[in-house]
């Protein structure tokens, strides 16, 4: 399976290498996108290391990387049957619920065709994911056809709060993910 990983500058960004490996060694095909501020947790080095892909992390990027050239979003929006974005910040968050494309990640998720199905995995300081607007955009993405999104783990958080906000363990978000593609009819091409 063609599966896509968004990956967003919260400190759970290292999980989704734990994720992208564990996918990759079951068999399926990964990419990787980040945003600007998950490089600031992981470098790109190590998902292209794991996935044996560039990653995208700019939709106006340089000609030296065809994954950032200017329509490349488009054609990588087409590619997946399945995405994930873990972690999602509560800025990446409202980015996709409002249908704001400000850098790659959101860009290529509005691109996204119908019939995609795309996992969400929230995380986040206890505060924010309990924040009226945060909670207004998960109401929003909950009517999104084909989108589902995980809740965040109570555990204790990098800030050293215990609370509602952890990123859910790999394994966990690999198993509701593949559940989430068997349910559609895979994509051609």
């Amino acid at each position: 399976m063609r599966v896509l990983i968004g990956v967003t500058g919260g400190i759970a960004a290292y999980k989704a290498a734990d994720l992208t490996s564990m996918f990759v060694g079951a068999g399926h095909d990964v990419r990787v996108v980040m945003t600007e501020s998950a490089t600031k947790f992981v470098g790109t080095t190590t998902f292209e290391a794991l996935s044996n892909h560039v990653v995208m992390c700019d939709v106006f990027g340089s000609e030296e990387n065809d994954a950032n050239s200017a329509i490349q979003h488009i054609a990588w929006a087409k590619w997946p049957e399945l995405v994930i974005v873990a972690p999602l910040t509560a800025a990446s968050l409202g980015r996709f619920a409002n249908g704001i494309a400000s850098d790659a990640l959101s860009t290529l998720l509005l691109a996204l065709p119908s019939g995609t199905p795309t996992l969400l995995c929230p995380a986040m300081n206890s505060a924010m994911w309990l924040h009226p607007a945060v909670q207004r955009n998960t109401q929003i993405i909950a009517s999104f056809d084909d989108v589902k999104m995980m809740q965040p783990v109570e555990k204790r958080l990098a800030c050293g709060d215990v609370g509602v906000g952890g990123l859910p363990a790999p394994s966990d978000i690999m198993a509701a993910a593949l559940k989430l593609a068997a349910r559609k009819p895979e994509k051609q091409g």
